[in-house]
């Protein structure tokens, strides 16, 4: 999976065992830029100096695995836990001056088709 966005905040890299640390940071995902999103990710073990080059305000792209897991408190409940584990991270390349990001976008065949259907509305 991966996702656009811009970069909002970044943690320090915590260490949580002897032998385990992870770093987060959080991306604003603004599909709909009237709702932006705001995700938080994590990097694990080798990879939390991935996010080292960038800062906040940087348009990155993350690609990154769903995790879930099952836990089950003292008390017996079950809980459930996910996380974005982020994988890889790259700068999200400007359009050229006087290039729109639209220009690639092409108008699906079915739309310009003026063919008489047999639809009754």
């Amino acid at each position: 999976m991966n996702v656009k966005g811009k970069v909002l905040e970044i943690f320090d890299t915590a260490q949580v065992t002897d032998s385990f640390k992870k770093r987060e940071f959080v991306i604003e995902y603004a599909e709909n830029p009237q709702y932006p999103e705001f995700v938080k990710f994590e990097l694990t073990q080798d990879r939390c100096d991935l996010i080292q080059e960038y800062k906040v305000g940087d348009e990155i792209e993350v690609h990154f695995n769903l995790r879930g897991r099952k836990w089950t408190d003292p008390q017996g409940v079950v809980k459930y836990f996910n996380s974005l584990q982020a994988w890889k991270i790259q700068p999200v390349a400007a359009p050229a001056p006087g290039e729109s990001p639209l220009d690639s976008v092409t108008e699906p065949e079915w739309l310009g088709n003026d063919e008489e259907d047999d639809l009754p509305f």
